[in-house]
C-alpha cells in the first residue's frame, strides 16, 4: 500500500513538472513568435526615420528674395547666404578691382583739373601744373610744346580722367547688379536637378518618301538630357 502511494506522488510530480515545463517552453515560444512578427515593423520604423531625418537634413533651400536684399546691403552676402563661399575671392576681388580703378581715375582727374585751372587764371601764385611735367622739362621744352599746346594738353587729360572716372563708377555699379543677380539665380536653381547624363545615340532608320520615291535610308541622332 506504501509502495502503491509513493507511485502515486512521484507520477503526480512528474506530471506537474512536466505541465510547468510545457507552460515554460510555451511562454518563450509566443514571447519569440511576438519578437520575430514584430521586428520587421521594428525594422520599418527605424529605416523611415532614419530616412525622415536624412530628408530633414538636406532640406536646406535658400529664400531667394531675402538673398537678394541682403546681397543688396552688404556684397558677398547673398553668396554666403548660398552657401557658395568659393564665390566670395571673385566678389570681392571684383569689387576690390573696382574702388582701385575709381581712386585712380579720380586721382588723376584732380591733378589735371587743378593744373588746368591754375594755368588758366592770373594768379601767378597758383603753379600746379609745373608740378605735372615730367623731370627735366620744362613748358617751352620740344615735348610740350609751349604755354598754349601745355594747356590744350591738361584740358584733354582733365577730360580723359573725368571721363574714365565716371566709366568705373559705371562699372562698379553694374558688378554690384551682377553680384545680387548672380545671388538671386543661385537660390531659386538651387535645387535644381543638373545631371552629367547627356548622351548622344546613333542608329540607322529609314525615312519614308510619300512622293513616289523610294524609301530614304538615313543615321537618326538624338540627345538624351535628364
Amino acid at each position: 500500500m506504501k509502495i502503491s502511494s509513493n507511485i502515486v506522488v512521484i507520477l503526480v510530480f512528474l506530471i506537474s513538472y512536466g505541465v510547468k515545463a510545457q507552460e515554460s517552453s510555451d511562454k518563450k515560444q509566443l514571447l519569440s513568435d511576438t519578437i520575430s512578427q514584430n521586428q520587421p515593423k521594428l525594422i520599418i520604423g527605424v529605416q523611415k526615420k532614419l530616412e525622415i531625418d536624412s530628408i530633414k537634413g538636406n532640406t536646406f533651400k535658400p529664400d531667394p528674395m531675402k538673398v537678394v536684399w541682403m546681397a543688396a546691403i552688404i556684397p558677398g552676402y547673398g553668396q554666403i547666404l548660398n552657401r557658395k563661399y568659393w564665390k566670395l575671392p571673385l566678389v570681392y576681388g571684383g569689387f576690390l578691382g573696382c574702388v582701385y580703378a575709381i581712386s585712380w581715375n579720380t586721382g588723376k582727374y584732380q591733378s589735371y583739373k587743378t593744373a588746368y585751372r591754375d594755368i588758366i587764371d592770373s594768379d601767378p601764385t597758383t603753379n600746379t601744373f609745373l608740378e605735372i611735367i615730367p623731370k627735366g622739362y620744362t613748358i617751352n621744352s620740344p615735348g610740350i610744346g609751349g604755354i598754349g599746346t601745355y594747356t590744350t594738353t591738361l584740358k584733354t587729360k582733365q577730360d580723359f580722367y573725368r571721363r574714365y572716372r565716371d566709366l568705373s563708377i559705371i562699372a562698379t555699379i553694374g558688378y554690384y547688379a551682377i553680384t545680387m543677380v548672380d545671388a538671386y539665380v543661385d537660390a531659386q536653381l538651387y535645387d535644381f536637378d543638373i545631371s552629367p547624363d547627356l548622351t548622344m545615340h546613333l542608329q540607322p532608320t529609314l525615312i519614308e518618301n510619300r512622293m513616289g520615291f523610294p524609301n530614304t535610308l538615313a543615321l537618326q541622332c538624338s540627345f538624351n538630357l535628364k
